[in-house]
């Protein structure tokens, strides 16, 4: 059979490339971050869903933040820490599981990004047009954006893994921690012009989409603020609009610097540290930023410590 139509079941996983006294270390660091994702991600979607005073616009969409954060975070870390415990030349993969974990990591790096714009856009009528914020922000309304969010990261990312599956194979090594979409294409000896404008239409649409949109909101935002007299309120929205953009910048850089840096082979261990990046610290830092600052959420946790203290 011919190398151009070869297609390989199973395809190794270059991983992580740690010494032996680093594994250990390495991998209990990775699990404790992974717990502590996990437990503060689903304790948030539960403290919002059982308590009907925090069923308004912006938790509801926070919600589907959290959601993506562990979505994003269980395709990349248990991958990481399965491939950490076994021989390099042991990390095999299936081709299916591979495709499946390629498309669930660009879904979760493009719904970052859509899940964003819609909770700028809920955060621009509350503090720009506060009193028609109810009429707009309706549940109808939340719906319609959550939907429109993941929906469009979906279709996209189909495309732009169905692009690559396409492919015909003659390597069978992943360069890198997990399965991606530059990984699956690199796998062939095909022309992939196609893949590529694609993946770069799609990349800088949706970079571009999602930093003008973050952009206008909150430098509409400052200048709300910048005209106002009450410094409180000021101090309140400049706060929350700087942690905000901070975990928002940490995912534009980490993000970027993965995708470039597929270009530069050399760099492959340095790709691999801004994947971790990627895929850890924004799921670990979002609950604490979007959630435990917000006066109403950090007031429900307090009075669940409280509770718990008091029935012992």
């Amino acid at each position: 059979m011919d190398n151009q139509t070869f297609q390989y079941s199973k395809l190794l996983v270059e991983g992580l490339q740690v010494t032996s006294q680093s594994t250990l270390p390495t991998f209990i660091l990775l699990l404790m971050v992974y717990a502590f994702i996990m437990v503060s991600n689903i304790g948030m979607m539960v403290l919002i869903s059982a308590d009907k005073c925090l069923h308004q616009p912006m938790y509801v969409l926070f919600c589907n933040l959290t959601l993506n954060d562990i979505l994003g975070t269980t395709d990349f870390v248990p991958p990481v820490l399965r491939n950490l415990l076994i021989e390099p030349s042991e990390r095999y993969i299936t081709f299916v599981e591979c495709v499946v974990q390629a498309y669930f990591a660009h879904l979760n790096g493009t719904a970052s990004h859509t899940v964003i714009m819609i909770m700028a856009f809920d955060r621009y009528v509350a503090i720009c047009n506060p009193l028609r914020y109810p009429a707009i922000m309706t549940s109808n309304m939340v719906v319609k954006l959550s939907v429109a969010a993941w929906a469009v990261a979906a279709v996209l990312v189909g495309i732009l893994i169905g692009l690559s599956v396409r492919l015909s194979h003659c390597r069978s090594v992943i360069q890198g921690s997990i399965c991606d979409n530059p990984s699956l294409f690199k796998l062939s000896c095909e022309n992939t012009v196609v893949n590529n404008v694609y993946g770069l239409t799609f990349t800088v649409v949706l970079f571009t989409s999602s930093v003008v949109c973050v952009a206008l909101t909150y430098l509409r935002i400052a200048l709300i603020c910048f005209k106002s007299k009450n410094k409180a309120t000021n101090s309140k929205a400049i706060k929350t609009c700087s942690t905000h953009l901070t975990v928002y910048i940490i995912m534009l850089i980490s993000g970027s610097v993965t995708i470039l840096l597929h270009r530069f082979p050399v760099y492959a261990e340095t790709r691999k540290l801004a994947a971790i990046i990627l895929y850890v610290i924004p799921p670990a830092l979002n609950p604490i930023i979007y959630g435990v600052q917000s006066k109403e959420i950090r007031q429900k946790i307090l009075k669940l410590f409280r509770n718990q203290i008091n029935a012992k």
